[in-house]
């Protein structure tokens, strides 16, 4: 499962180069938008960045966040693709959040204003 959430949450693959042992791998969303913002995934092959990732997790702080125009949506989506969220859609003053797990040791926080 942890190769397919980037399907699960509607990414595609843009680069795939490999670097010696590793690959430089980017991803956009929506499909249809190559030229649109690229996300990078890194490794944290080196104990300070996989430290780094194991503490974040360990005390629920997600590595980073994507803005939604409606949060219920995508959590129902994602819920129906099988997604493991660790905080339901909750409202936090003017914003509401939810948090899910991308199966790869990190979290990942959705938020709509």
């Amino acid at each position: 499962m942890k190769h397919q959430l980037n399907i699960q949450v509607g990414f595609v693959k843009k680069h795939d180069v490999p670097i010696g042992a590793h690959r430089w791998i980017t991803l956009v969303s929506p499909p249809d938008d190559q030229d649109g913002t690229e996300l990078l995934l890194e490794t944290n092959e080196h104990p300070a960045a996989k430290e780094y990732q194991e503490k974040l997790f360990a005390v629920g702080i997600p590595v980073t966040m994507f803005g939604v125009t409606d949060i219920h949506k995508e959590y129902k989506q994602l819920i129906e693709k099988g997604v493991q969220f660790t905080l339901k859609p909750t409202h936090m003053g003017e914003l509401t959040i939810a948090v899910f797990d991308d199966t790869c040791g990190n979290l990942i926080q959705i938020i709509q204003k």
